[in-house]
Formats: C-alpha cells, structure tokens, sequence
C-alpha cells in the first residue's frame, strides 16, 4: 500500500477518471447534478453577460468620442476683448505646430430652420471648404450632392435627420432666421434668408443629424453680421487623448490674446459619467459571477457529503488526502471553466453579431429596442477590448477555482473511520 500511495502523482489519470464520475452523477444524486447545472449555467451567463455588456460600453463611449471629436475640434482658441480679425495668419501659424492637423476658422450660431410645411430649431457653422473636407466625419458621409466648390456657393450642407425633418431633399430651398440681424432704431431686426439645400450629410449620431448645418465661411460672415472676424478657431490634433501636451504650445504660437481649452474641460462631465456607469455595471454583473461560484460550493459540499462512503474507500485503498482533494478539485473548477468558456464563445459572437441580434428582437417584440433619438447613435455599437476580455475570463477561472478550495480540503479532512463506521 505504501507502494501504491507513493506512485499517486498529482492529478493522474484515477482522479480524472473519478471526477469525471462524480460529474455525471446517477438518477439518486440527480440534485447534485442540478446545482451543478445551474453553477455552469450562471458562471456561463455571467461571464457572456460582463463580455457584452463591457463591449457595448467600449463601443459606445469610443463612437461617441469619434462623432463628437470628429466634428468639432480638440482645441478651442478664442480672442480675449479683441475682434478675431486675424483668424487667417493665426490659423496658419497654429497649422505649422507638430502634432496639429487642422486650424479650423469657425462662425457658430443657432437658427431657425424653415420648409414649406415645417419650422425647427438649427445649428449652423461656417467653415471654409478645405477645413469641412478634412473632417472625415462629415466629408466620407455625404449622402446626396457634393463639397466640391463650397466655398464658392451660398448654399448649405444639411444633416439627413434635418432634412427629413423638414421633407426637403437637395436642391430644395429652406430659410434660415436668426435673431443677429441688422440694428434698427427699434432694436436688432432678425435676419431671414433663403438657402439651397446642396449636399445631405449623415454622420451616424442622431443628435447631429437632426440640427447641423454647415455654411460657407464667408457666407456666414455676412449672415451673422460678423464682419470679417470669426468666433472661434477649432484645432484638431493627432492625438486628442493626449491633448494636454498640445495647449502650451497652440497658445504660444497664438499670442498673449487667446484663450485656450480642450476637448476634456468642455465634455468632462459627460465622459465620466460614462467611465462611472461602466465601473458601476462592471461591479454589478461581476457579482453574477460571484454568486456561481457559490453555487459550485454548496453543490460540492453536498457531493462531499454524498460521498462520503467513496472518500472513506479510497483512503483505506491507499489515497492520499492530496489525491482526495484533488478529485474534488477537478470536479468544481471543471465547471467553473468549462462555464467561462462557454460564457467567452456565446460573449465574443454575441459581439460579433449585436446588430442582427437587436433587429431580431426588435422584429419579434415590435418595439425599437436601440432608439436612435435616446441613445444618439443610429447603431448599437460593441467592440471588444483583449485586454479588458481576458480580465474577465481570468476572474471568472480564478473564483471558480478559489470556489472549490474549501469543499475539497474538507473532503481530504474526512475521517474514513468515521464515515464507515455506520456502514
């Protein structure tokens, strides 16, 4: 017997081969089985669970960081108690620091927005052709007509969502009123003027779609009676996450007038509160997790009272009580992994095909379920972080592991005496 005890390595094949048993368990432990099912159940969903919801929320937060980044600049530049007439040689000289790609001239008002049957609200900026070009954003999502000699037309470019609003197409008039008109002995009348539509854009975000217009620079001008100043220049940089390191600099070569800000002061508030809600949910769906793998502790403490007999047998045939706890170590963390991995297939193609998934559901329940006007995406975005993917698949392992610790050095503690002693 000494022999045999010394030749038990750990996790040879006998203690697979038993754990195999006790996972399949006969018609007379059919509950063990069930909480065992249940425990694969919930790792597997709780893990699928935490991989969408976290890819939803990555995908969300980086295509509102693209719609939002990709149409107005990182760096904002303003005049401090001076007329912003010398946009154009600011612009270059800010254009030329490394790490800048675009100095944008910008004339931003609100407006009212008028069709034959329809009156809404506006958003209207004036920027020179080159710069509307290089927002790919706005350029690579032209949906009707062109760019191409904006400069050199006095009409508009208009979100799609605006558009339908309003049920005008390209080459229909809209009129635009705004209360910067012309000064009158009786105050400042507003200003109405009659615009071609010339080019339809849609940018994916229903926000933007639905109130932005885009109008030559020096159309605006005149239309806002601004003269030839401009509001603001709108810089855009390489490397927006790290937009500090571009501020010193752009107000340096703007002059001792300017004021600067980034994108981070201006949206602050609204990137975290979404950091928040991902660290909240991401605690929340984790406790999912958690609560499966105490599943896979009560169910193992009932296998180890069940078996007891078992246990009592293999121990006197020359078990150690590493092997002993090594059986029902195999038998709880082959749950707990084998339920991870699942939960990492079902997560990773639920991903993979979120916008089938959502029209389905929609079409079955008949209801919006992504609703562009809420959420101000067209599309529910998911996208995948590795890193982030193999975090969760490490938590789960490590609590379904951790899980069937004390249960197994209980097992391995069970006098064979004792539990023979009635038999």
């Amino acid at each position: 017997m000494t022999e045999a005890v010394r030749d038990t390595k750990p996790f040879s094949p006998f203690e697979w081969m038993i754990a195999g048993r006790y996972l399949r368990a006969r018609r007379k432990e059919g509950f063990i089985s069930v909480i065992a099912g249940f425990s694969f159940l919930g790792i597997m969903l709780g893990v699928a669970t935490l991989i969408i919801v976290m890819a939803v929320m990555n995908g969300f937060r980086h295509d509102l960081f693209a719609k939002i980044m990709g149409l107005n600049g990182h760096v904002i530049v303003q005049k401090i108690a001076e007329p912003f007439d010398d946009y154009a040689a600011m612009a270059d000289r800010i254009a030329k620091v490394p790490g800048v790609e675009t100095a944008m001239p910008v004339i931003e008002g609100q407006v009212m927005v008028s069709s034959s049957t329809q009156a809404l609200g506006g958003l209207v900026r004036g920027v020179r052709e080159g710069d509307l070009k290089s927002l790919k954003l706005v350029s690579g999502n032209v949906r009707a007509g062109t760019l191409d000699g904006f400069d050199a037309q006095t009409g508009i470019a208009m979100g799609v969502g605006l558009a339908n609003s309003l049920h005008v197409g390209l080459g229909d008039m809209v009129t635009l009123i705004t209360p910067r008109g012309a000064p009158t002995p009786f105050g400042t009348a507003p200003r109405s003027k009659a615009y071609q539509i010339t080019s339809i854009f849609e940018l994916g975000m229903s926000e933007y779609d639905r109130m932005m217009m885009f109008m030559p620079l020096a159309e605006a001008q005149k239309y806002f009676a601004k003269g030839k100043e401009v509001d603001v220049i709108e810089v855009v940089v390489n490397q927006p996450e790290n937009v500090g390191q571009y501020r010193d600099v752009i107000k340096n070569a703007g002059g001792p007038t300017i004021s600067v800000s980034d994108w981070r002061q201006r949206n602050e508030t609204f990137f975290n509160v979404l950091s928040v809600e991902r660290n909240v949910m991401f605690i929340i769906l984790s406790l999912i997790v958690l609560v499966a793998a105490l599943n896979i502790i009560s169910g193992l403490m009932m296998l180890v009272k069940d078996k007891g007999r078992d246990i009592a047998i293999l121990r006197t045939m020359g078990a150690t009580k590493g092997a002993v706890m090594r059986i029902f170590l195999i038998t709880g963390a082959s749950i707990g992994i084998v339920g991870t991995l699942a939960g990492l297939v079902i997560g990773v193609v639920f991903c993979w095909n979120i916008d089938a998934i959502k029209n389905a559901v929609s079409w079955i329940s008949g209801t919006t379920v992504f609703d562009p006007s809420v959420y101000y995406l067209t599309k529910l975005p998911a996208e995948i972080n590795p890193h982030e993917t193999g975090g969760i698949v490490l938590m789960a392992l490590a609590l379904s592991v951790l899980a069937t610790i004390y249960p197994s050095w209980k097992a391995s503690r069970l006098d064979p005496v004792e539990a023979l002693r009635y038999e």
